[in-house]
């Protein structure tokens, strides 16, 4: 029989053990990310690949875009998980009864989806896979501290766009303003936009990821944030995981679409939407979006992961 003192000490020494193992796991993801490696990718309970990212600063805004996008302020994020690829019309139809989508096929992004349809499927595939929903369905606010899924804040989407990088796209840019000219080439191998989509979206994955491994952020559909949007919030925001103004009408889109412009497509890019799809600017079936949620240990040292 062990002494007293000896059980009384197993207890935190497992927890410390633990906790060191998942400090060690985000920090090798950490390293690798600022060699600009491709980051873990984690394969949730219902198949969905997710990549890793360990949280960090990173300089939000442009200081060459439209005026909502300045100042370029400095940003810290913490670890979460982000879908690799857009919310396929498959998964979608998994979890929720109706695919809505302008341009039909398994892979392809889900669209036509308004914000609200947006968070009630990651409440649905929360549930799905015995996590707690992040949103409440009547004033559909987000409890950041659940471990079900949510749509990325601004900041976290922004962080993972540029996956390291501080120019106009994560593969870098031939010009210091945003310009037709200096997105284009480098764009058509990464994103499906107005000059190479055909007018319509493509299955998810076929162009090339950014360096954190990371599919179709630029084009394809634009994607929902969790963000309410303010034209001047980055004046006042926090320096520590924002996540946008407390009111307003409009919530944030990002990352162009099928139909867009190189400029509309760049990592600094922002546009203010209605929730419910009124009066658009972006065409109904090119808004879509893809999930987050907070990283934990058990992401960090115990899931299934695929290369």
């Amino acid at each position: 029989m062990r002494p007293l003192g000896q059980i009384r000490q197993i207890g935190p020494i497992r927890r410390i053990r633990r906790i060191a193992a998942a400090l060690g796991a985000a920090l090798l993801a950490l390293a690798g990310c600022e060699r600009g490696e491709k980051l873990p990718v984690v394969t949730t309970k219902s198949g969905a690949e997710m990549v890793l990212i360990p949280g960090g600063w990173f300089e939000m805004g442009s200081a060459g875009g439209r005026a909502e996008e300045a100042p370029v302020h400095k940003v810290w994020v913490d670890s979460f998980l982000m879908d690799r690829y857009e919310v396929t019309q498959e998964q979608y139809d998994k979890v929720i009864v109706g695919n809505p989508s302008h341009f039909r096929g398994a892979k392809r992004p889900v669209e036509q989806i308004a914000w609200d349809k947006a968070v009630a499927y990651c409440n649905a595939r929360s549930r799905a896979e015995g996590l707690t929903p992040c949103y409440d369905v009547e004033s559909v606010e987000c409890n950041f501290a659940a471990n079900g899924y949510r749509l990325p804040t601004e900041a976290e989407w922004e962080y993972a766009c540029r996956a390291g990088s501080t120019t106009e796209y994560s593969f870098g840019s031939a010009g210091a303003s945003p310009s037709r000219a200096s997105g284009a080439a480098g764009l058509k191998d990464s994103a499906w936009f107005a000059e190479n989509s055909g007018k319509e979206t493509h299955p998810v994955g076929l162009k090339k990821p950014n360096r954190w491994g990371l599919y179709d952020l630029y084009g394809n559909v634009a994607e929902w944030c969790n963000d309410r949007y303010g034209a001047s919030f980055y004046k006042t925001s926090p320096d520590r995981n924002p996540r946008g103004p407390a009111r307003g009408p409009n919530r944030v889109l990002r990352g162009g679409a099928w139909d867009s412009a190189p400029e509309a497509c760049r990592s600094a890019a922002r546009v203010a939407e209605r929730p419910g799809l009124q009066d658009a600017c972006f065409a109904r079936n090119a808004i879509g979006f893809r999930c987050v949620r907070n990283a934990s240990r058990t992401d960090a040292t115990d899931e299934k992961r695929s290369k």
